[in-house]
């Protein structure tokens, strides 16, 4: 044998190597990609009920929310109508009542100064008949 068999020969045997090592390794590439399969089918299948699940409950919240937009709209309405009606009260009896409250203040201090105008003349009117007493004593 000479020397260019034997490098061939060496050449050969790496050559084996290097394809049983590129056939492991693609064997094991083909096996993760089963697998890589296999897992995205089942998460498929499971994100199927998922989604509809997700589906029914965004139903059921545009519902609620739906709801909750004629619910407010209502308490506009509401809120609209007593602002009306309180105005509305202020400007047929608040300016009467406001008038009759200043009018019977008004009235119970006069009825109060008179009474102590009575009061201030009496006295003055007692102590008038007691000074002209002990005059004449």
């Amino acid at each position: 044998m000479s020397a260019g068999q034997i490098a061939a020969l060496i050449a050969a045997g790496a050559f084996v190597v290097l394809v049983v090592f590129l056939v492991v390794s693609l064997v094991k590439l083909g096996r993760t990609l089963d697998e890589a399969t296999v897992a995205i089918r089942k998460a498929h299948e499971g994100s199927a009920p998922l989604l509809t699940d997700a589906q029914t409950t965004l139903h059921q919240v545009n519902t609620q929310l739906e709801r909750v937009d004629g619910i407010t709209s209502s308490a506009r309405t509401v809120s609209s109508n007593v602002s009306v009606l309180t105005s509305l009260f202020t400007a047929t009896l608040g300016g009467p009542l406001v008038r009759a409250a200043a009018f019977s203040y008004g009235l119970s201090k006069a009825i109060k100064a008179r009474r102590a105008g009575k009061e201030a003349g009496a006295h003055a009117l007692r102590a008038g008949v007691r000074g002209t007493r002990r005059r004449k004593k």
